[in-house]
Formats: structure tokens, C-alpha cells, sequence
């Protein structure tokens, strides 16, 4: 498959965390480019959480709804949590109308809001690989 280089939607880095805030109406390229960019930085920088802000995106179509629902589970492959920020009410009653799977997707309202989620998560899976690695010493002992 023959990939353009033209349109991309930038990608930044906050702390462990990637912020991408598409402001532009996706056209099925610039989706397929975002995924694979994303896919990419995570991989690179070894990103714990990924914040999509879509509060810019007015409507959505299948394809759309399907590639975010798929950035989130291939994130989740390369152990980065996903949140989708600012969904519309347009939108949410669109992707449900049209059926687009999104089991699992994490949404907020906003982006404080997904941030704390993300910043939770991460604390949660410190401690939960604390805890792992005394029962790894063979301490099982309950408390």
C-alpha cells in the first residue's frame, strides 16, 4: 500500500504521555497516516498514555470511528493507554448510530480529565508491579 507523505497531525510529547489534537476534518489518508505516526512514537519514545483530543472533529464516519477505536487497541498492544477527549454529543450519537465498536476506548470529557485518568492508570500499574515483584521473591504472605 502506497503511503503519502502529504497532511500530518502533529504529535506531541508531554512528560510519558503523547497529546494529539487533530483540528482538521480526517480524510482516510490523514487517519491511516495519524495511526501509523502514532504507532510509531510510542514505539520510539515508549509512551505510557495517549491523549486524542477530538473536540475540533464536528463529524465522523465509520472508517474514522474504526481507525480510533484501532489506535487505541494497538496502543494498548505497545502498553500505551488511550483516552479519547471531548467526543461531541454529535459525534458519540453518530459512532453509535453507525455501530463502530469502540469496547475498551477510554473517553473524558476533557483533557484535565483525561490526563488524571492517565496519570491513575500509570500509578495504578507501578504499584501492581511493586506488589508482582515482592510475591516474585517469594514473599506471598498476605498482610
Amino acid at each position: 500500500m502506497e503511503r503519502t507523505y502529504g497532511e500530518r497531525i502533529p504529535i506531541l510529547k508531554i512528560g510519558k504521555f503523547l497529546l494529539v489534537t487533530i483540528q482538521v476534518d480526517l480524510h482516510d489518508q490523514m487517519a491511516l497516516n495519524l495511526q501509523h505516526d502514532l504507532l510509531e512514537r510510542i514505539r520510539k519514545i515508549g509512551a505510557h498514555g495517549v491523549l486524542v483530543d477530538i473536540s475540533a472533529l464536528e463529524i465522523v464516519d465509520s472508517y474514522i470511528g474504526r481507525i480510533l477505536g484501532n489506535i487505541a487497541k494497538m496502543s494498548k498492544l505497545l502498553d500505551a493507554e488511550t483516552v479519547l477527549v471531548g467526543m461531541r454529543p454529535t459525534v458519540a450519537i453518530t459512532l453509535v448510530e453507525l455501530g463502530v465498536p469502540l469496547q475498551g476506548v477510554r473517553t473524558a470529557l476533557n483533557l484535565e480529565r483525561g490526563m488524571e485518568f492517565l496519570r491513575t492508570s500509570m500509578r495504578e500499574q507501578q504499584w501492581q508491579g511493586a506488589e508482582g515483584s515482592d510475591r516474585a521473591d517469594g514473599n506471598d504472605k498476605e498482610i
